[in-house]
């Protein structure tokens, strides 16, 4: 069947995570007035907050548990002792600022304005709703897109094939014709493969995969296959 419809996750995949948290949390620490190793901290919190988001993948912990958990395990890490009201003030700032630092990944609005001729194309996004929406209007992504599935707004995460069910209904769409586009193995590649939707995988660290998936290097890639 003729592929009609792309979905794509937006963190890491199209929106420039590492680079924008980077920057927010340069502004962020620095209004607090927090003197740290700003590169051990960001090299801590990384891994950590990967951690996290796989908790809150699994319906492990809750938002707000996520968000200043990561933050203070961090501050442990380094032995920094930052209080308890300080790293609720940083939680709230980092949510605040995040959505104005707005670098995407090379090559997203040319293959962006490439397949937005051919296909219709939505988000994934296991990220929380007013953030997320934020980003993609700041960041001019949002004219690219039909339908923004959030996993807030569904009240399941990727890879839940609920979530992937309920795109598809919204899009009008079935998973035969359908494509996926992410970063994350389990919660986009996975997620999607289980439901019958092709994933391609944004394996832009060039990890190891095992299993036979489409795999890009850098977003321009997809016109190889699209």
């Amino acid at each position: 069947m003729k592929i009609k419809h792309i979905f794509f996750d937006l963190d890491h995949t199209l929106w420039d995570f590492e680079s924008n948290s980077k920057a927010t949390f340069n502004k962020i620490l620095k209004d607090n007035n927090i003197n740290i190793n700003f590169e051990k901290f960001l090299n801590y919190y990384k891994q950590i907050n990967l951690d996290y988001w796989r908790l809150f993948r699994n319906d492990a912990i809750s938002k707000e548990k996520l968000r200043y958990g990561r933050l203070k395990d961090t501050f442990e890490k380094i032995n920094i002792q930052v209080s308890d009201q300080v790293i609720h003030t940083l939680s709230e700032d980092y949510i605040t600022y995040l959505s104005s630092f707005n670098k995407v990944f090379e090559g997203t609005y040319e293959v962006l304005d490439y397949l937005n001729k051919k296909y219709t194309l939505h988000i994934i996004t296991n990220g929380f709703s007013e953030v997320q929406n934020l980003k993609m209007v700041n960041s001019k992504l949002d004219v690219y897109f039909d339908k923004i599935i959030t996993s807030e707004s569904v009240g399941v995460k990727k890879p839940n094939p609920l979530i992937f069910k309920h795109a598809l209904e919204q899009a009008n769409a079935t998973a035969e014709e359908s494509v996926m586009i992410g970063d994350s193995w389990e919660a986009d590649i996975m997620g999607a493969k289980n439901f019958g939707i092709k994933p391609i995988y944004c394996n832009f660290e060039n990890q190891s995969v095992g299993e036979s998936v489409l795999s890009i290097e850098n977003l321009l890639d997809l016109k190889k296959y699209l």
